[in-house]
């Protein structure tokens, strides 16, 4: 299954597949780091506002796909809320992988992670910064890049399937 985790709320880009949408719909609110979604509901968020399942789906995906504006080389405020939301994918205890510590896999599944990213003047500095913000994702979820893409609009994301 895919999990897309986008800012555009009226998402019509086409996909393949299964797949889980996360967009903004309601308030989200932020991560209070209480680690409840470690220790007390393993896998699922304490707070209750339609965001709290995002780890467990995570979880049950083979591709995390993040469609987002750019701001400054980085996903837009409401995926980051939701990325961090999503914590309760990894476990709190930690492992070396590749010589750096990182937190170990609370599931089996591997991830490929996918950002599709758009904007209407991304510089140089700020793709060179996503890509590394990915390779960053990918290896705190012990997961894969698979891409990072780049777009002047959300409109031209309308042409693409994921």
């Amino acid at each position: 299954m895919k999990l897309i985790i986008t800012d555009i709320e009226d998402f019509h880009i086409k996909v393949e597949g299964k797949y889980q949408l996360i967009s903004p719909k309601g308030n989200i609110r932020p991560c209070v780091g209480c680690f409840g979604c470690w220790v007390k509901t393993p896998g699922k968020c304490m707070i209750c506002d339609g965001y709290e399942n995002t780890g467990i789906a995570m979880g049950s995906c083979t591709e995390l796909i993040l469609v987002s504006r750019c701001c400054y080389g980085s996903v837009s405020p409401f995926v980051k809320n939701v990325q961090d939301r999503a914590i309760s994918y990894i476990h709190p205890d930690f492992v070396i992988r590749r010589g750096e510590m990182h937190h170990k896999r609370r599931y089996k599944n591997v991830i490929l992670l996918s950002a599709h990213f758009y904007g209407e003047a991304i510089t140089e500095d700020e793709k060179r910064t996503a890509r590394n913000i990915a390779q960053a994702n990918a290896d705190n979820y012990d997961g894969k890049v698979k891409d990072v893409c780049f777009y002047h609009s959300p409109e031209e994301l309308e042409g693409i399937i994921l």
